[in-house]
């Protein structure tokens, strides 16, 4: 009895820290220092050739060869895609995005968080050639670092910010998805392989009407769809995102909870929160710590960018269209929230650490300016995440009573 009792205990226990928010940001730091730290000295100089080492998958005749960068970047963050698509399918079924009262605030927000830093990163860096591209960089909030952030404060910051946050960063990464599949290919398009990519498409939304419930057929047209989406010249990760959507996202019982979106969801999000994740920050995050490029010409144009629109660009884009939104009686506040918070929590969306490098990776073809962006990017998620907490911590003294949230 007292075997089964401590079993079950540690199940309950393992199972909370996989879903524990606080320790996937935790980790992810922790991912993003060690690779920081690794790429500061010559003797570990290894840890970054170890990601440019070649690997292939070969079935017959035939064969895809990538290094072990591009695996992560191209095949396993696809995954982080399709679990990010399907919480974005989710919300705006059932969730915080299913109803134009719930989404409107959050919907807003996200919005002016994105057009805001763009704007501020394209007035330093436009005409530049080699760095203009790089305006999608400080438009995409990190989800795991901000809401790992608010967890650490636990009771003292009311549910319905979390709310907030949570809902504005899946617009945001919507917003991200589609900017990336638009405006940053991983090479020429090609015309017959998207048209591929179609057919598979459409076989899968028939397998959604046919309300097919067997995860097999979905994976394995998953993987074809990948593999012409790979070869059409967008972003492989964006099949992750399309083949979400062909999901189904009800059960036998017609509900939600025992449907196959719901079983890929939990199934999935400990494998990308605890595997898939680190390991793209332990191969994108390296970057040498050396601000000699900061020294002589003064700080670079692309650095400027990163930082004002991370900084300043998102809490003043949230902040601004968010109080438009209330102002022309378009969105409400939820209650118990107060604009301070808001801001506080503008801030702590100036934290674009994964999207921000995936972005950063495919917006530059000069190393240099990628190595200055990822550092740029690292010192400024740094910043507000620092200033972020402290804000929150400002704005959300003391835990608030049901009798508080009840009377303000």
């Amino acid at each position: 009895m007292d075997t089964t009792t401590n079993g079950k205990k540690m199940q309950g226990t393992l199972n909370a820290l996989l879903h524990n928010e606080a320790a996937v940001g935790i980790l992810l730091l922790a991912c993003a220092l060690i690779a920081v730290a690794m790429a500061s000295f010559p003797e570990t100089a290894w840890f970054d050739k170890m990601w440019n080492k070649e690997g292939s998958i070969t079935i017959g005749d035939f064969s895809i060869e990538m290094s072990l960068r591009h695996w992560i970047n191209d095949a396993l963050m696809a995954i982080f895609f399709f679990v990010v698509g399907l919480e974005i399918k989710k919300e705006m079924l059932i969730g915080r995005l299913s109803s134009l009262k719930k989404s409107a605030l959050p919907v807003m927000a996200a919005i002016g968080g994105m057009i805001v830093p763009a704007l501020i990163y394209t007035a330093f860096n436009a005409g530049n050639p080699d760095s203009a591209k790089g305006w999608g960089i400080p438009m995409a909030t990190d989800i795991a670092f901000a809401i790992g952030i608010i967890s650490l404060l636990g009771s003292r910051v009311n549910p319905g910010l979390k709310v907030f946050l949570t809902a504005l960063a899946i617009v945001d990464d919507l917003g991200a998805i589609i900017v990336l599949a638009i405006f940053y290919p991983s090479h020429a398009l090609h015309f017959g392989w998207l048209v591929l990519a179609g057919i598979i498409l459409v076989i899968l939304f028939l397998f959604n009407r046919g309300k097919l419930d067997n995860r097999y057929f979905y994976i394995t047209a998953g993987l074809f769809l990948w593999y012409f989406i790979y070869m059409s010249g967008i972003h492989a990760t964006v099949a992750g995102v399309l083949l979400a959507m062909t999901i189904p996202s009800k059960g036998h019982s017609g509900g939600y909870n025992d449907s196959l979106m719901h079983r890929f969801e939990r199934g999935l999000r400990p494998f990308v929160n605890f595997i898939v994740i680190p390991l793209f920050a332990l191969a994108n995050a390296g970057v040498a710590l050396d601000f000699s490029s900061f020294a002589g010409n003064g700080i670079p144009a692309v650095s400027l960018g990163i930082f004002f629109g991370l900084l300043l660009g998102k809490p003043a884009g949230i902040l601004l269209l968010s109080w438009l939104g209330v102002k022309f009686k378009m969105a409400s506040l939820p209650d118990g929230i107060r604009w301070p918070q808001v801001a506080a929590m503008g801030i702590l969306g100036g934290i674009g650490f994964t999207m921000s490098i995936f972005i950063n990776s495919l917006a530059f073809s000069d190393p240099n300016i990628t190595d200055i962006g990822k550092m740029s990017i690292l010192l400024t998620s740094a910043f507000a995440a620092i200033l972020g907490i402290i804000a929150l911590s400002i704005t959300c003294r003391t835990p608030r009573t049901a009798e508080e949230m009840q009377n303000h």
